[in-house]
């Protein structure tokens, strides 16, 4: 994940990203170098040419923070109904097993609130929301030890096929037939 928070900057983290761009635009008066402003504030140089070009067109309001990039478009109130249908369970709404998918989920989404999601704006949407993936805390008491062991020798290398050459090769690309 990019930011602690889930997808975003926290307001002090972006007033803080706001006050290094003001500091560069007084450099920027001054007439101070890319280079060095970067060094100084710690930032990249190429960050400091897009501060530096933003303030010729616009002067310091161009360097203002511009908000988060997009709000969520489900509300806190329509997340909460969200939840609401997640806790009933996938077979609630159709399917035979019990796992939560992010396509299913997608799904539940277009049929509840007519809106349509990507299976990955979902997911951001879930992380932001402080959901995670989760993996079981134990083996299905389904599970075949002796039919899973017979498929990892039988079927996957089958599958996986062969990667070693039939006759010896050479470590030299230049020479392949050397003694």
């Amino acid at each position: 994940m990019r930011y602690p928070q889930g997808g975003g900057l926290t307001a002090e983290r972006q007033l803080f990203r706001e006050e290094l761009r003001l500091q560069a635009a007084g450099r920027f008066a001054r007439g101070e170098a890319s280079s060095v402003i970067a060094r100084d504030l710690r930032v990249s140089v190429r960050s400091v040419q897009r501060w530096r070009q933003a303030w010729e067109e616009g002067g310091p309001r161009a360097l203002r923070s511009q908000g988060p990039a997009s709000l969520p478009r489900l509300s806190e109130k329509q997340f909460t109904q969200l939840e609401a249908e997640l806790a009933k369970g996938p077979a609630a709404h159709g399917w035979e097993d019990q796992r939560w998918t992010l396509s299913r989920v997608k799904t539940v989404i277009g049929r509840r609130f007519h809106m349509t999601y990507t299976v990955q704006g979902v997911r951001k949407l879930l992380v932001r929301n402080g959901w995670s993936c989760q993996v079981p805390a134990r083996r299905a008491i389904e599970r075949d030890d002796d039919a899973v062991a017979g498929w990892v020798k039988e079927v996957w290398p089958c599958a996986e096929g062969s990667r070693r050459l039939v006759e010896p090769g050479s470590c030299s690309r230049t020479r392949p037939v050397s003694p």
